[in-house]
């Protein structure tokens, strides 16, 4: 890993990033929901919806939901029967995730606050390993990405979902505009945090493109890796298998 990595579109120490990145999601931890609606036009609960659906949760399978805290993708895997670790290396974001599945009474959920770069659990632990709209934020990426091959068995799958890079003529540029615009002023307005929704703005920008991630993925032992584009790559669902 570089000296030195992304923070938005500001180049900053690698033992700066983690620190940095929790405090915005300290931030916005209560506005969640708030903050993927004005990013993705309320259209995040629908990717969330087809993302589990491809994953095929089993009941009695061991999944690890990471960069998961607030439960979205856990609660929706959890309908299933299986058996969901929730990790996130941020606390608030987990006592988000607590809270909200108590109101919603459902037991059986692991809590775990984790690194997703340095994970404690054992080897060839989970059936399946997920991530959501949580792999830009991590410092080193491929680190993440050899740990979550680690913790699958022989045989488990990776999944994450992400924004990405659109290729549709036209919308990139629509799509830029009310980013980089409109949603920071929306951040401000509904949650009195600007800058925290800049960040993530421009975080998405940093991230690797369809194919380029693709071969992260691949280059951390994964077989069969694919990407299916949303929107034209506005975001993509990343898969592989570990053989």
């Amino acid at each position: 890993m570089s000296d030195t990595v992304s923070f938005g579109y500001e180049d900053i120490p690698a033992s700066e990033k983690t620190a940095r990145v929790g405090t915005v999601f300290t931030s916005v931890a209560r506005n969640y929901d708030l903050m993927n609606d004005a990013m993705s036009g309320g259209l995040h609960r629908i990717w969330k919806d087809d993302f589990v659906r491809k994953v095929r949760p089993r009941p009695g399978e061991r999944i690890l939901d990471m960069a998961g805290g607030t439960g979205d993708i856990a609660f929706r895997l959890h309908k299933t029967g299986a058996h969901v670790t929730v990790a996130d290396i941020n606390p608030a974001m987990l006592e988000v995730g607590m809270a909200r599945a108590a109101k919603r009474r459902l037991d059986g959920l692991v809590w775990s606050e984790a690194n997703a770069e340095s994970l404690t659990f054992p080897d060839r632990a989970f059936d399946a390993y997920t991530i959501a709209f949580g792999i830009r934020n991590v410092t080193d990426i491929p680190a993440a990405l050899r740990e979550a091959h680690r913790v699958l068995k022989r045989g488990g799958r990776f999944f994450c979902l992400e924004f990405s890079t659109t290729t549709w003529p036209g919308f990139a540029e629509v799509y830029d505009a009310y980013s980089h615009h409109l949603v920071p002023r929306l951040g401000q307005l509904l949650a009195q945090d600007a800058a925290s929704y800049r960040y993530l703005i421009e975080s998405i920008r940093r991230f690797p493109d369809m194919p380029a991630f693709k071969r992260m993925i691949e280059e951390a032992g994964f077989a069969q890796v694919s990407a299916q584009p949303i929107l034209g790559g506005l975001v993509a669902i990343h898969s592989g298998w570990k053989i």
